[in-house]
């Protein structure tokens, strides 16, 4: 079995690491962490320590660093700006496009999304979508935290479309998507779009901004797992798994 991976705020220097707060509860209390044990730990920029435990208090872990290394950020960069979905399918939505390698996640208002936030909600939700990218990092072993950004609406969404070195919309009218070579470096930016469809406006807007439309394949997926789907086939496409 693979170690479990914790994150701290620094790997620090020194030959010890200690884990404080919800993390040394989770390592020595939910997964009941004893000395002796090998675990993994991240700055979440990067930064990675083989580690073993030396001591577990009621507080805190203290762990014995035996490799430390950086790793470097994979290239090129990927933005995934999700529909807001209903329900769980958002939770699903976050935990694919995390272990599938997003480097920022943007929850968006899109104008056909049943999922409606406001005020209080919209903060707890971007909340959400952060603890789960935290957990679901944590449980693929990424060295690098994806960011998840706070919640767009479609004119900054544009925006952010006219930005990328490549933005990419899906739509099952759009060229296939195997047809696309990313490149090297730079941002890929991949906009899902809701349940319901992008509203022909919204199509425009990201058109006129530099947006190519592509399509998956013949079938149609939800929301909650096109986004993955995209991300594994330009992944492949990028050399970022190879």
């Amino acid at each position: 079995m693979t170690p479990p991976l914790f994150v701290v705020a620094s790997l620090g220097t020194g030959d010890t690491v200690e884990l404080t707060g919800a993390e040394a509860h989770h390592a020595g209390t939910v997964k009941r962490l004893a000395v002796g044990e090998p675990a993994w730990l991240a700055d979440g920029r990067g930064g990675l320590a083989e580690a073993r435990v030396a001591e577990v208090a009621r507080d805190r872990v203290r762990f014995t660093v035996l490799l430390r290394r950086e790793l470097v950020r994979p290239q090129p960069r990927f933005t995934v700006v999700q529909a807001l979905p209903k329900g769980e399918r958002a939770e699903l939505a976050v935990e694919l496009l995390t272990e599938l390698g997003a480097d920022e996640i943007v929850p968006w208002a899109a104008g056909r999304s049943v999922a409606v936030w406001r005020g209080e909600k919209a903060a707890r939700g971007v909340q959400k979508w952060r603890r789960t990218a935290l957990e679901a990092a944590k449980q693929s072993r990424r060295g690098w935290l994806p960011e998840v950004a706070e919640l767009a609406g479609s004119a900054a969404i544009a925006d952010r479309v006219a930005a990328a070195d490549c933005a990419l919309v899906l739509d099952s009218e759009g060229q296939p998507l195997a047809s696309i070579t990313p490149p090297a470096t730079g941002e890929v930016l991949v906009v899902v779009g809701p349940e319901g469809g992008l509203a022909p406006d919204e199509l425009a807007a990201f058109a006129e901004r530099g947006a190519r439309t592509v399509r998956l394949g013949p079938e149609v997926m939800r929301t909650s797992t096109a986004g993955a789907a995209a991300l594994a086939a330009l992944s492949v496409a990028a050399g970022r798994w190879a």
